[in-house]
């Protein structure tokens, strides 16, 4: 059986949360600025998750802005009153580096998260996750960029931020359990060979979705979209037919049935699809409290897509970087 180095990045996360945790020393953001987190593609996806960690344990006294770095970086509005999180794996590409160094010149307070790997990286304060990642295929530095981040939020909210610290001491434990179950391969099976592949959830599952979506296209080279389920329900029902797959996660909260409701749709127009969740699932993972949850369903999700990745012949670990057109063609746009 081929082996990744994405099987390794993705067995290492319950230790590289821990440690996240562990070492990581927040600063005390002002509640009374605003505060935008920003980043891209999967670290924009964990911006996302910050925002909505911080609206709801401040009752939405709070609702930071997730926005994406590129067109931050190139478009006026940062002020000196906002506080900029800048989530990056590296810390030192273009669009970050030029944001960051926007935010000194207009002098607003600047956050970096990021890796180990870059030693002279700009922000007033640089929060590390983990290590470099050794697979394209980022999945370890999403989980400790959650972390990292879940620990300045939760100071930021004082009392209240004791149930995001709480939930997320609780991860690694159950990312631990997760783990141990047996690797996806019949669901791999099921959805290898089907495109697009649909990915949805409700509230933080919904940018789990997002995640597992650039996931599958980086890890196995097949066309997946992430959407809210009731997204998922507006609209793009008329591009369902045989052809297609979908992953609907089961949601932590009362979602008015319409994950339910999917499921049956998808059923009727003869789409392939897989439940993820917490009981008797096809991509199951361990019970943990919902602020957790981005932290612990993306795991069955990542596994899914190197299943995939096996059986399709794919590289996760180089994502076509080691063949043409696709090298020289990314070479072109990588900054």
């Amino acid at each position: 059986m081929t082996s990744f180095l994405l099987d390794d990045q993705i067995a290492a996360q319950p230790e590289a949360v821990r440690d996240a945790l562990r070492r990581t020393e927040p600063p005390q953001l002002d509640p009374e600025r605003p505060i935008v987190f920003t980043g891209i593609g999967t670290s924009l996806h964990a911006c996302r998750v910050a925002a909505a960690w911080t609206a709801e344990i401040t009752e939405g006294r709070l609702r930071p802005q997730a926005l994406e770095t590129h067109e931050l970086a190139l478009r006026d509005g940062i002020r000196a009153e906002h506080q900029i999180v800048v989530v990056s794996h590296r810390g030192t590409k273009r669009f970050p580096t030029a944001l960051l160094d926007r935010a000194k010149k207009v002098g607003a307070a600047s956050i970096t998260v990021t890796g180990f790997g870059a030693a002279d990286v700009a922000g007033d304060v640089v929060l590390r996750t983990c290590a470099d990642e050794t697979s394209m295929t980022h999945t370890v530095s999403y989980v400790t960029a959650l972390a990292v981040l879940g620990r300045l939020i939760a100071r930021l909210a004082g009392k209240r931020g004791e149930a995001l610290t709480n939930a997320l001491e609780s991860a690694p434990d159950a990312q631990e359990r997760t783990l141990a179950v047996a690797a996806p391969v019949r669901a791999a099976e099921q959805v290898c060979d089907r495109e697009p592949v649909l990915v949805t959830g409700f509230g933080l599952d919904a940018i789990t979705a997002q995640e597992t979506a650039l996931k599958i296209k980086e890890a196995a080279y097949v066309w997946s979209e992430g959407m809210s389920v009731e997204q998922a329900l507006h609209g793009p029902p008329a591009a369902y037919d045989e052809r297609r797959a979908a992953i609907t996660i089961t949601p932590a909260h009362d979602d008015g049935e319409r994950t339910a409701q999917l499921r049956a749709l998808l059923a009727d127009v003869g789409v392939t699809a897989l439940t993820c969740g917490q009981d008797d699932e096809d991509l199951p993972f361990a019970p943990v409290h919902s602020l957790a949850r981005p932290l612990v369903a993306i795991i069955p999700l990542q596994r899914l897509s190197a299943e995939m990745a096996r059986l399709r012949g794919t590289n996760p670990d180089k994502i076509r970087t080691d063949a043409e057109p696709w090298s020289s063609a990314m070479k072109r746009v990588r900054l």
